[in-house]
């Protein structure tokens, strides 16, 4: 028996779809005409992955983002996020604060330790004056 032509399975591949078809899709799709699915029925993809390869690819959806691009926000969804990345904010700057502090006492630590160390053992650790130049640097000040 053999099987009708109509229903024969035709393997395709990509370079079988000519970028205006691919772009049509795509159109047709982020405009809201046709599902992915609608799509690949409608007009015989054989992939649901195909179609969303093109989107990635060609489309105007922020992937990244996981939002469209081109769609204005509306007002609560702006305030969502800006109340998301306020609270984001906050705990960076929270963490921030903590590490300050603590380096803040590490420095007072050291400066006892080292005080204790200069007085236990009469010797001067931290430097009092300037260091003198050297007479390479002095030579390109005196120039300049």
């Amino acid at each position: 028996m053999e099987v009708p032509q109509e229903s024969r399975y035709v393997k395709r591949t990509q370079k079988d779809y000519t970028m205006s078809f691919k772009l049509q899709i795509i159109q047709e799709i982020e405009r809201g005409n046709l599902s992915i699915t609608e799509a690949k029925k409608q007009y015989g993809i054989q992939s649901y992955a195909t179609i969303l390869n093109w989107l990635r690819k060609f489309g105007n959806f922020d992937w990244e983002n996981q939002t469209p691009s081109t769609m204005a926000k509306k007002p609560e969804q702006k305030i969502m996020e800006l109340e998301a990345q306020v609270k984001l904010l906050e705990k960076q700057k929270a963490f921030l604060e903590r590490q300050a502090f603590v380096a803040d006492k590490k420095a007072i630590l050291f400066d006892m330790m080292i005080d204790l160390a200069e007085k236990e053992y009469q010797i001067d650790i931290r430097k009092n004056s300037v260091p003198e130049q050297s007479p390479i640097s002095n030579n390109k000040n005196n120039k300049q």
